[in-house]
């Protein structure tokens, strides 16, 4: 399925304050607390990359699902929110998948890991409020209309400058640079003190 993906993210400092204010706001709980493993695919000369695309195999919980994102043909009128074309579907191996991507000249080349919480809205359905926590922090990402995202950040409170378009590759690369670590995915293996969350 292809669609327009427009979100928003911002760093969370207290996940069950959160969490507990989200169902006066019309949220519903949607997928409880999931592991998630993601490997990002390219050429060896980063040709996807450089076009400002990304290949993604998604393991989340057991649902394994493949992932295109690339640019809008025209860009966005409102660089507040990150916009991407969105194309995925799930798949019934990851494994035999990331075999042929590699046959193709495809191979991994960026890992992140991070626990998973989504809520749905009640009153839109096409939004969704995501919580993750990531060895490096946790953010939430808001996902939909960017009114309705407005309005969300409006009524959790949230500061418009803390706001991110900044994928989880971005933010590794400039957590990396500000603590000189030299984990090279973000993965909880090779970062094993995280800011930790609910547990």
């Amino acid at each position: 399925m292809q669609s327009a993906e427009i979100e928003l993210k911002f760093p969370l400092s207290d996940p069950a304050a959160l969490q507990s204010r989200l169902p006066q706001l019309g949220f519903h709980l949607q997928t409880a607390r999931t592991f998630e493993h993601n490997t990002l695919f390219d050429t060896a000369n980063r040709d996807l990359r450089a076009q400002r695309q990304l290949l993604r195999i998604r393991q989340y919980g057991d649902i394994c699902t493949l992932t295109h994102k690339r640019l809008p043909d025209q860009g966005s009128s409102d660089e507040r929110y990150k916009v991407r074309i969105e194309t995925e579907t799930t798949v019934a191996d990851g494994h035999a998948l990331a075999e042929i991507f590699n046959q193709l000249g495809y191979a991994p080349v960026f890992i992140y890991e991070k626990f998973r919480t989504e809520w749905s809205h009640s009153t839109e359905r096409s939004a969704h409020l995501v919580m993750d926590e990531t060895p490096i922090g946790n953010y939430v990402e808001l996902e939909g209309p960017p009114d309705w995202i407005d309005r969300t950040i409006a009524e959790l409170d949230i500061d418009p400058k803390t706001c991110l378009t900044a994928s989880y590759g971005k933010l590794f690369l400039d957590w990396k640079q500000r603590t000189n670590n030299p984990a090279e995915h973000l993965t909880f293996a090779s970062i094993p003190s995280p800011v930790l969350t609910t547990r």
